[in-house]
């Protein structure tokens, strides 16, 4: 606003009342609308307005001087703001207020308003000044911001789930009634506050501060952080979050939506569903150690010819129990790590075939994933059937190594068991494997969908299994 002298616009508007002044004049070229009313006067009516102040509001120039500013209040102008004019007025003080005025056609408009009051060099009060802005886009942009708000808030407090609204600086602007029935006791508590400084202290978290940063500026969703702690009123939860960037309507304001789901009776039933599948799992293995008890009894009692079979019957009673040992110290019949299930396969080989003083060394060259447990099994009794034969007939001097491998290569996994033993061709070889053996074999490979190759020579057999993807866990 243009500073000017008050004494010398009060002499000057005494003698002249703006007709052909100089100063008038730059007040009536001025583009910001002003108006001068005279106290002094019945009614305090205007008597000085501006070209701007008759563009705004419509008017002819004759057709304000002399009135009271009041004839530009409407039936909508509230009452609250035109007490606060006139208690200022009165005292002789200034005031800034926002007011709905109307113009001559009766449209309405916003109008910031500043009403100071110009004293005489005595300190005798002279003229009132007032200058307007208008502010009519400005104010409809702030209601309809509030009533998408108001109607934003009402959806909020229908939502079962609690969630919040959070600014660039992760205050909450907007918390639906559940949050604040759960985690605060009055709104005041959470509004405006940052979300990791809410009394409670559960969502001051590291990771999960660092995740909010990124869902506004990168346009990042995150979904399904867990948070488990103890809760006020509340006890022990588990609650699922997940986060979005939200773009007000009407707005250029740009917030971040944060979701509380509420899961510990999901994620206590899978717990409890983990601990049951684990105890069947434990009894169902320990079922297979008695009946494998029962088989090596009738190994002692057997007679020479029947020893053999009674052997490789064990041998795959104990290969489907190492499946289960894995099951029970993992998750409820999830999936099956592979090393550990292999490894416990060569070990059950190993106690069972070799002997302390048995040169024979059984390896593994396995690589790290997880196959379905419906799979697991028939691969199990696939590797204890290769090995148990190789250890069995590929090495007649008792020294050797078999090798476990499984691994990917391209977009399929190869199961193989190899040896450096004598070959499928080799004298000491040519009982390798009886036909019940290999009908085992070849129904295992077609029960996981595989395809089985064999290599040998005087340097030892390979046998690969190629399997598909669809082995492995999701």
């Amino acid at each position: 606003m243009e500073k000017f002298d008050a004494w010398e616009m009060t002499d000057r508007l005494e003698h002249e009342q703006g007709r052909g002044d100089p100063f008038a004049a730059a007040l009536r070229a001025t583009r910001m609308p002003m108006i001068i009313t005279d106290p002094r006067q019945d009614d305090n009516p205007i008597v000085f307005v501006n070209d701007a102040f008759l563009a705004l509001t419509g008017y002819e120039r004759d057709e304000i001087m002399g009135r009271n500013c009041r004839f530009l209040q409407g039936i909508d102008t509230e009452l609250d703001t035109v007490a606060s004019l006139k208690t200022a007025i009165a005292a002789r003080t200034d005031i800034t207020v926002d007011i709905l005025n109307y113009r001559k056609d009766g449209s309405a408009f916003w109008n910031t308003l500043y009403v100071s009051p110009v004293f005489s060099k005595a300190g005798e009060l002279q003229f009132f000044f007032a200058s307007q802005v208008d502010v009519t886009a400005s104010r409809e942009e702030q209601l309809r911001a509030d009533r998408a708000v108001k109607i934003a808030q009402s959806i909020a407090d229908t939502v079962r789930d609690p969630f919040v609204i959070l600014d660039e600086n992760l205050c909450i602007t907007t918390a639906s009634r559940n949050f604040v029935r759960l985690f605060g006791d009055t709104e005041a508590n959470v509004l405006n506050r940052r979300i990791d400084e809410l009394k409670q202290g559960q969502w001051d978290v590291a990771a999960l501060t660092a995740l909010l940063r990124h869902v506004v500026p990168e346009e990042t969703v995150f979904e399904s952080f867990l948070i488990e702690d103890e809760f006020p009123d509340l006890g022990h939860r588990v609650f699922k979050l997940n986060a979005r960037k939200i773009h007000m309507p009407d707005t250029h304001v740009t917030n971040l939506l944060l979701a509380f789901e509420d899961v510990t009776e999901a994620i206590n039933a899978d717990r409890n569903k983990d601990m049951m599948a684990a105890e069947l799992a434990h009894r169902i293995k320990n079922s297979l150690a008695i009946i494998s008890a029962f088989v090596s009894f009738e190994i002692r009692r057997a007679a020479e010819p029947c020893v053999v079979g009674y052997q490789a019957m064990q041998s795959r009673i104990n290969a489907v129990g190492i499946l289960y040992d894995v099951i029970a110290s993992s998750s409820a019949f999830g999936p099956v790590d592979m090393p550990a299930y292999l490894a416990g396969i060569a070990a059950s080989i190993r106690s069972s075939l070799l002997g302390e003083g048995s040169k024979i060394e059984i390896a593994l060259d396995v690589e790290p994933f997880n196959v379905i447990a419906d799979h697991a099994v028939p691969i199990g009794l696939l590797v204890n059937e290769l090995a148990t034969n190789a250890i069995k007939h590929a090495f007649p001097n008792n020294m050797g190594l078999v090798v476990i491998g499984f691994r990917q290569r391209d977009d399929e996994f190869i199961l193989s068991v190899q040896d450096n033993g004598v070959g499928l061709d080799g004298k000491e070889r040519t009982t390798a494997s009886s036909g019940m053996g290999t009908r085992f074999v070849d129904a295992f490979v077609r029960q996981i969908g595989g395809t089985l190759a064999r290599a040998s020579g005087p340097g030892g057999t390979t046998i690969t299994v190629r399997l598909p993807t669809s082995i492995l866990s999701a």
